[in-house]
């Protein structure tokens, strides 16, 4: 009888006929419920019942998928004339719209946020990477709610939204458990998120957050875990969960992988496929690439190839050592591309079984800027040890091949390769000030609305377009005001039109500026500034009017091969002084060119941690602390104090651990004896107890003496104490300088990846922790 009754009225709920109200004020969000129209009297029995009911999207709305890669040059995928077979991309576009003049800002963070808000990246607080913040408002990596995001907009306006993979706009000091969370996805606009919040993870050990909980994969490296097969599972579970629960309601998605920013992860199985298909080097490549692009109509007939640069080596030149190791970095990212396209391939596979998939707009943008130089000229096992601005001898790297790819190292390919990737453009990811860094591959589908057609669709487009173009194709305006808040206007403009407009020509200008590296683009013309240099983490000279200006003319030079700076001063003169107005109403100013010694610089602390304490205590539980928000250990003495109670002989696990595989430290008892292992990129310096702990209290103290003065990255000495007694001391010659990497900071295990090889995470602490106190001298 009791299943009846239920039955009955699950039946009468889901048949009830809810009012059809007139259309939302869609202009200012949230939208409340719709207006009761029903009548009330004393009793039920002489009222009337009217269902209230959420904003809905209007009808016909279609679902949206936006998928954005990470560190992708113009000439690498299949889909555009690159070496790398995309077939999944390719297929995409096979049935939709690719566009060869869309940009971005020039690296991932500030292209993020401008796809995100419709705005420029320094109006909405965005100008350079989190980690890199300044005091002012457009460089404060802090969204600002006059921007409100294309999830709040679409949200509000009844649609699903999930963020799946990267997110490198929450600021770093805001990531912890302590929040705020009002700019962590789902603060943001987002339903669901599952990811990691930062510029880059390990994709055997990812740093991952679900919604703003930290989690663990359940699998390891050895049971084939890779975060990049992980997000896609997940993306296609929630899609066909709401569609079977709400089939009606559209979705949107934001996917966005890790790749192809470094480490390049790629499984074994991919990257062998690639053995040998690239020992043509970095020229023969461009020229392959440049061919096939014309071939395929990507370029125009008449784009020049641009011309090998100064900084990169001629490939005859280099010696059998540097090609074997230069070849075997890049089929690594070859076939880390290859297996991120395979997995793509499976979550647009599962939307094509939806019942509305031809009502599914997928934009595909293939990189957030340019391909990446910031391996260096030699590349890297460890791209960490290059972002703190150390090399690693040749000879280093080759012994250890056989590692390439897998989840002991942090792979990045050299300079050469991404001069190569960005065919046939010059210069590469952060340079703004040329298409190298700012021209990515795009292609759009949406079976109901667009005709496939084979011509790219050349429109001068830039990121901020994508928010307007995705509300027009909702039906949904753009609101005045979000919470109560003024909304800034949108940069962008939508280029919905030019899905049945071949001749829809886009944007008349736009300016260009990272790290001081900037440009302006105004009805064809465009002036160029180089300033800096993505390999080299200490240059900050701080001439700006010494910059060197260059002029193209983009209709009759795709490529930016021809500079015409001498022959029209004039109209350079111009165009700089439209910079300048530009770089004032759209909050540019002030100009900073420092990279190290920029994100050195103090950031605000953790809410409702002292900024004037210098003594930091941790309890168990605290975990994935990132590394901002963790204790400053860097080029300063400091000393740690843990209390724990063990149980003897038995005893073991991690008391402390800060970092991974790159580099860091960690405390653990092994077998009962106490052990500190300071790794300094894969150099390990290990004082070990001379006994095991009593099965009582003990006291664990690990002095860390800086004595490098100013400089960073100096020497060091190490002195490990347990219950008052020095059991063992180390000098090291050098220290880790910048940052630890990207991983996080806990107490009681080792989260994510393991600082030493000498166990596998999580290794939980087996005995009881007090306290871990870190005193900063």
């Amino acid at each position: 009888m009791i299943r009846t009754i239920a039955l009955f009225v699950s039946l009468v709920v889901v048949g009830s006929p809810i009012a059809t109200a007139q259309q939302p004020n869609r202009s200012d969000l949230p939208i409340p419920l719709s207006p009761f129209e029903g009548k009330i009297g004393k009793t039920y029995k002489e009222s009337q019942a009217d269902w209230q009911h959420p904003p809905s999207p209007p009808e016909g709305a279609p679902n949206v998928i936006v998928i954005l890669l990470d560190d992708v040059g113009f000439g690498q995928m299949s889909t555009f004339g690159g070496l790398i077979p995309t077939p999944n991309f390719d297929k995409l576009a096979s049935k939709g719209l690719r566009f060869n003049r869309f940009h971005t800002t020039a690296i991932c963070g500030p292209t993020r946020a401008a796809l995100l808000t419709g705005r420029n990246h320094h109006e909405c607080g965005n100008g350079f990477l989190m980690e890199w913040a300044t005091g002012f408002p457009n460089y404060s990596t802090m969204i600002p709610k006059e921007t409100a995001t294309v999830g709040e907009v679409l949200q509000d306006n009844g649609y699903a939204t999930w963020w799946f993979g990267k997110n490198h706009n929450t600021p770093d000091w805001e990531t912890t458990v302590a929040g705020p969370f009002d700019r962590w996805p789902t603060g943001l606009g987002f339903d669901y998120f599952y990811g990691f919040n930062a510029g880059e993870t390990h994709q055997y050990y990812p740093v991952l957050f679900e919604n703003t909980v930290a989690v663990e994969p359940k699998q390891t490296p050895d049971q084939g875990y890779h975060f990049m097969a992980d997000m896609t599972d997940r993306a296609v579970a929630r899609m066909k969960f709401s569609k079977s629960v709400a089939p009606k309601k559209p979705f949107f998605m934001y996917f966005a992988p890790g790749a192809m920013h470094a480490p390049h992860h790629a499984p074994p199985e991919w990257r062998k496929k690639f053995d040998g298909k690239f020992d043509m080097g970095w020229e023969k490549y461009r020229e392959q690439v440049y061919q096939r692009q014309l071939a395929m109509g990507i370029i125009p007939d008449g784009t020049k190839l641009t011309l090998r640069p100064d900084w990169v080596p001629a490939w005859d030149s280099l010696s059998d050592q540097q090609k074997e190791l230069y070849t075997a970095l890049m089929e690594n990212f070859a076939g880390y591309f290859a297996y991120t396209d395979h997995e793509i391939g499976r979550l647009l596979d599962a939307v094509n079984e939806l019942p509305d998939a031809d009502n599914t707009l997928v934009i595909y943008i293939a990189g957030d800027n340019g391909a990446s130089a910031e391996g260096g000229h030699d590349g890297t096992l460890n791209e960490i040890r290059n972002l703190n601005g150390l090399t690693t001898p040749i000879e280093s790297v080759l012994k250890n091949l056989d590692k390439l790819g897998g989840p002991e190292t942090e792979p990045h390919y050299p300079i050469g390769w991404a001069w190569a990737g960005n065919t046939p453009f010059q210069w590469t990811k952060q340079i703004a000030s040329h298409l190298g860094g700012t021209r990515n591959p795009m292609v759009v589908s949406w079976p109901a609305k667009i005709k496939h057609d084979d011509e790219p669709r050349d429109a001068f487009l830039h990121v901020v377009d994508v928010l307007p173009t995705i509300l027009e194709a909702a039906g949904v305006p753009m609101p005045e005001s979000v919470n109560g808040i003024k909304q800034k206007p949108l940069s962008g403009k939508s280029f919905l039109a030019s899905f049945t407009d071949l001749g829809f020509q886009g944007r008349s200008s736009q300016y260009f500026e990272i790290v001081s590296n900037r440009s302006m683009y105004e009805d064809g013309w465009k002036a160029n500034a180089h300033h800096s240099f993505p390999w080299r983490g200490d240059y900050a000279p701080g001439n700006w009017d010494q910059d060197e200006w260059e002029l193209y003319y983009l209709p009759d030079d795709f490529s930016e091969a021809v500079n015409l700076a001498e022959k029209h001063p004039e109209k350079l003169a111009e165009l700089k002084a439209k910079f300048d107005k530009a770089a004032r109403e759209h909050q540019v100013y002030p100009l900073d060119d420092r990279f190290a010694p920029r994100i050195a610089l103090p950031k605000p602390p953790v809410p409702g941690f002292d900024p004037k304490s210098n003594t930091y205590t941790y309890y168990p539980g605290a975990i994935r602390i990132p590394e901002a928000a963790a204790p400053p250990v860097k080029n300063r003495s400091w000393t740690m104090t843990s209390k724990v109670k063990t149980t003897g002989e038995k005893a073991e696990g991690v008391i402390v651990g800060f970092g991974g595989v790159a580099s860091g430290i960690t405390l653990y008892l092994e077998n009962g004896v106490p052990v500190f292992d300071y790794n300094y990129f894969d150099e390990h310096t290990v004082l070990r107890g001379d006994s095991v702990l009593p099965a009582d209290e003990a006291t664990i103290v690990v002095d860390f003496a800086y004595e490098g003065g100013e400089k960073p990255g100096g020497p060091a000495t190490i002195t490990l104490t347990v219950n008052d007694k020095q059991v063992a001391q180390k000098k090291m010659d050098a220290t880790v300088p910048g940052r630890f990497g990207i991983d996080t900071f806990g107490i009681g295990e080792d989260t994510g990846q393991p600082v030493t090889p000498n166990y596998q995470p999580p290794f939980e602490f087996t005995g009881e922790i007090e306290s871990v106190q870190f005193q900063i001298n």
